[in-house]
């Protein structure tokens, strides 16, 4: 069965790139050919447009459908008059007259005069902007990834969500599909049109696609009161917006048996709009590779998702949106063999004295739901607000090798966590005058969690010095009951032409392990000094909770005299984190194609929360560094001309903690006592990251290039010591042609580290480091998908 999923996937990628050779390498010929952009009358560019080229004689010689930026070619064309014919259903038809020359490109713009759908296209329009206008980002930073971004990259739609984000400044990777931003680990919120998607168990997989989203902003630094709880990075989706009954079939594949189709079907029905977007996912690299090679032992997963949104305009000023997503994966965890069984103060009993690390068998099963209800309104003409309520279900189980890894690791732990979220959020904005919009909001939220642990250990010996047979311990605790609050108000105030002022109060309540509340200042302040120059600051106090569903051992006493004891019998409870946040920056525009950015933050940090996986089950536990200290510089800049954009970003981070006062049982005494007295560097502190890209359309065929330089993550004794340095580089290619009588149909091809770089992501040393990771090596991938 392997063999034939191997030759599948290998099938699968010599066929994409034979077609994409053929299809990207043809140079033009003594034919012509004819391009051009389809609008509707407000001059919107209309994708999904049906086109026919038709010749005098009535005879249809070639159809297509434009893309997403209303644009549309039919290639080879013999020279001649022909007619193009344009039709989407809600518009009326339009002809335009072309006359197509020996080998040249002639061009032409067609206007189709809009029925009905363009005027629900127009009310969900002003929808989308009234809901967006709810979050203000003044003082903070933001970066934004479009639908052309997004195609723009070597994957495409099937880059995976954290490496869309990995293009972002200051974003640091890290092993299992984690990401830090400005040196905080993890501390992110996801928005889901501007409704907040409660935290659920930390996994490997990712529950939201890049598919869906039409535009992803990743907010940072000094932000409004309205954002909270988790502040290191709001990233923010837009959902796709689909008016026009249509979709697509997609199957992307190649390398390491890597194969994934992909549906999405919407369009609209009256007031109704809607869309579907599902996929399935198998790979042979599930899990980051604990050995340098090109194919990891016993890694492969299975993953398949969904995503479905609809709503429906009750009025101009009114609609109900629904969604629901849903991910299930089942993962492999990934062989390292050859290593030797941990060390342990007394002998192992006969029998359990040695096993082979490659043989090892644990898995990990993922369920992860979501679904948010949202009513969304508009009153008179100064207010509007949005009330939404969301749901999610998170849950993780470890499987252990009940034997490997009680031979191995002096335990074996069956681990199985679950998390049930439901919170309510309201958001509105009222605008008093010309110079004070004032905006006010909640959130409040209720979490049932639950951790089951049985775990198989040796017992210590009455006498002598060898382990007794294993013994199991039922270590269960389920938590009910946790709760978050917060209400914000803040004031957008525009005292003078040039400034914008947004200062504001929010308070968080939260009770779980802990008790905690606070009130926390705010105020940002955007300077537009002239049309090209842009200046920004801020100042926030910052509450966040600690991740209440990744729950340590609570009773610590219950290993005592195992295999498994704490060298630190001291678990104290895991404190909120309180922190002061400073942010500036500048945006310089350079002529008109060019922009370049600045920014610089500093934050101080009492109780800051850190995290890592401290045995063999991949789940995190999290701890409290007394003080804590970050702060660093990042530099941006793109630059569009004709066909062709590129884009750099480069960060300098510094993350510092000092003295551990929470999970201490997860420490060696003398790594506490040396973190007591010294301040040290984060597990996931990588002091320089960069990205980068570009990207070329040449005819109708796309060559992008993408990038990604880390300096290296934390690695040895109290993180004393760093990680190589690491580089990706990514190319690709696309291209949308008709294939024989199938319709359009896009074309791609990606090379994923194509230096082959060998990149030690983790060394399987630092605080919270259980095994090495190596990110991936070289990769061939393709993709077809067809447009219906």
């Amino acid at each position: 069965m392997g063999q034939i999923k191997v030759l599948t996937g290998s099938a699968l990628a010599l066929a994409l790139f034979i077609i994409m050779a053929a299809v990207v390498y043809a140079a033009p010929g003594a034919t012509s050919e004819i391009q051009g952009t389809i609008k509707d009358a407000l001059g919107r560019p209309l994708s999904g447009a049906s086109l026919k080229l038709e010749s005098p004689d009535k005879t249809i010689r070639g159809r297509t459908k434009s893309d997403a930026d209303g644009h549309f070619v039919f290639s080879d064309v013999k020279p001649g008059t022909y007619a193009v014919l344009g039709g989407k259903p809600g518009f009326q038809a339009s002809t335009a007259v072309v006359t197509a020359a020996a080998g040249a490109i002639a061009t032409t713009t067609l206007t189709l005069a809009a029925r009905e759908a363009l005027e629900i296209s127009v009310m969900a329009e002003r929808l989308n902007e009234a809901r967006n206008g709810l979050s203000p980002t003044t003082g903070g930073s933001s970066y934004t990834f479009d639908q052309k971004d997004i195609e723009a990259l070597p994957a495409g739609e099937n880059t995976s969500f954290n490496q869309v984000l990995l293009q972002a400044p200051g974003v640091a990777n890290d092993s299992y599909g984690q990401l830090h931003v400005r040196g905080d680990h993890a501390n992110t919120q996801y928005r889901i049109d501007g409704v907040i998607l409660p935290e659920g168990i930390t996994g490997f997989g990712q529950v939201l696609d890049t598919q869906f989203a039409n535009q992803i902003t990743l907010l940072t630094g000094a932000l409004p009161a309205q954002f909270g709880l988790r502040t290191a990075g709001v990233i923010d989706i837009q959902t796709k917006t689909i008016f026009e009954n249509g979709g697509y079939v997609d199957l992307y594949g190649g390398s390491r048996d890597t194969i994934q189709p992909t549906i999405q079907y919407g369009g609209s029905d009256g007031k109704l709009n809607y869309f579907f977007l599902g996929s399935n996912l198998y790979d042979g690299l599930g899990i980051e590779n604990p050995t340098p090679t090109h194919d990891a032992i016993h890694d492969d997963t299975d993953q398949v998702k969904s995503f479905g949104y609809a709503s429906y305009l009750l009025s101009p000023t009114s609609r109900v949106t629904a969604m629901f997503g849903s991910y299930d994966g089942w993962f492999q965890i990934p062989n390292n063999p050859g290593q030797p069984p941990l060390s342990l103060p007394f002998t192992r009993p006969p029998g359990y004295t040695s096993f082979d690390t490659a043989n090892l068998n644990e898995r990990q099963y993922e369920n992860n739901r979501f679904g948010v209800l949202a009513y969304q309104s508009t009153i008179g003409s100064d207010f509007d607000y949005q009330v939404s309520y969301v749901a999610r279900y998170t849950s993780v189980h470890f499987m252990p090798d009940p034997l490997g890894d009680l031979i191995i690791n002096g335990v074996a732990s069956n681990v199985s966590q679950s998390s049930l979220v439901n919170g309510l959020q309201g958001d509105g904005s009222y605008r008093l005058n010309a110079y004070h919009t004032i905006r006010m909001g909640f959130f409040t939220s209720y979490e049932d969690t639950t951790s089951d642990n049985i775990s198989t250990v040796f017992p210590n010996p009455v006498s002598g010095s060898v382990y007794g047979l294993p013994i199991t311990i039922n270590d269960n605790e389920p938590k009910n009951g946790n709760t978050i609050s917060s209400v914000y108000l803040q004031d957008e105030w525009k005292p003078f032409e040039k400034w914008t002022i947004n200062y504001g109060l929010r308070y968080d309540y939260m009770s779980a392990y802990v008790t905690a509340d606070q009130v926390s200042p705010r105020v940002g302040v955007v300077y537009k000094m002239t049309s090209d120059t842009t200046l920004h600051a801020g100042y926030a106090r910052y509450f966040t909770p600690p991740p209440t569903e990744l729950i340590a051992q609570k009773t610590v006493s219950l290993y005592n005299n195992t295999s498994n004891a704490a060298t630190v019998p001291v678990n104290s409870a895991v404190e909120p984190e309180r922190s002061h946040y400073f942010d500036a920056g500048v945006i310089q525009k350079i002529g008109s194609n060019l922009n370049v950015g600045v920014d610089a933050y500093y934050k101080i940090t009492t109780d800051l929360i850190d995290e890592g996986q401290f045995g063999q089950a991949l789940i995190f536990a999290p701890f409290n560094y007394a003080k804590g200290r970050i702060e660093g510089v990042e530099v941006t800049g793109n630059y569009h001309l004709g066909n062709f954009a590129a884009y750099t970003n480069l960060a300098i981070t510094q993350s510092l903690g000092k003295d551990v006062v929470s999970g201490q049982y997860n420490f060696s005494q003398a790594e506490l006592d040396y973190i007591a007295n010294n301040w040290i560097h984060c597990d996931h502190d990588e002091w320089y990251t960069a990205s980068g890209g570009i990207s070329y359309r040449w005819w109708e065929t796309l060559f992008s290039a993408d990038a990604t330089y880390g300096s290296g993550l934390r690695a040895g004794f109290a993180n004393t010591q760093t990680v190589p340095y690491n580089v990706q580089l990514n190319l690709g290619a696309k291209r949308k042609f008709k294939l024989w009588k199938c319709g359009p149909v896009e074309a791609r091809l990606a090379i994923i580290n194509a230096l082959d770089s060998v990149n030690e992501v983790r060394t399987g040393t630092g605080i919270g480091v259980f095994a090495p990771q190596y990110g991936p090596r070289i990769g061939f991938f393709g993709g077809l998908k067809y447009i219906f």
